[in-house]
């Protein structure tokens, strides 16, 4: 069975919200009232993105220089990412932040090579002037990025899915994956939906809980995850 692990980026991956430090460093006060909107589910993150790009200030070369000072991953992440790539399990990132910074942030720690989608920033001498969404879903128009949507598309290639996240953006995706690795925001939901799932505080804890389900059973068919 063909295996597939897609992960969050901000708080999971990146121990940092990054997409939010960015936006409190770089907008003024007037994303807070954007913010406190989309907390209240009066807007969802394709418009407060949109609304927010217009509040941006500084250039590129500062922001990807704010980020590269402040990004810290997942200290197990590398290893994890080194556990799959041995046992033939794809990795994936869904986030619904901004495509700039999760690229500078992958290179820097060696893991350019990872596929991502996300919101993609658009700057015009050196300044952001326009966010598209390539990942949006028409029908719901709530994300930036449909993180659900790309895992059932995925569903044509791979057997089984796992989910690993932490936030709002991820209680969609987390109902439709067969395995999910939830902490944060997305355990109290899943507990209040019903939805099982695994809590874990790191990478370590993810590939631990793998690790142990492989090693299980000689069946595949009791296995779990492949």
């Amino acid at each position: 069975m063909k295996t597939l692990v897609i992960s969050d980026f901000d708080g999971t991956i990146s121990t940092r919200d990054v997409g939010y430090e960015i936006i409190e460093r770089f907008t003024g006060e007037g994303w807070k009232e954007i913010d406190r909107a989309y907390c209240a589910g009066e807007i969802g993150s394709r418009d407060a993105y949109i609304q927010i790009t217009s509040l941006f200030r500084g250039t590129k070369e500062e922001m990807v220089r704010y980020v590269l000072n402040r990004a810290s991953m997942d200290p197990h992440f590398n290893e994890f990412y080194l556990f799959c790539k041995e046992k033939e399990i794809d990795i994936k990132i869904v986030s619904d932040g901004l495509d700039f910074y999760i690229d500078v942030i992958l290179k820097k720690y060696g893991l350019g090579d990872i596929e991502f989608f996300s919101n993609v920033v658009g700057f015009h001498n050196g300044r952001a002037s326009s966010i598209e969404f390539p990942h949006h879903n028409g029908r719901c128009k709530k994300c930036g990025t449909c993180k659900s949507t790309l895992l059932e598309q995925y569903r044509q290639t791979y057997d089984r899915i796992i989910y690993v996240g932490d936030g709002y953006s991820d209680v969609c995706p987390a109902k439709d994956a067969d395995v999910v690795f939830a902490k944060g925001i997305l355990y109290e939901k899943c507990l209040e939906n019903g939805r099982s799932c695994i809590h874990y505080e790191n990478f370590r804890d993810v590939e631990d809980h793998i690790r142990e389900r492989l090693s299980a059973t000689a069946s595949p068919a009791r296995v779990g995850y492949r």
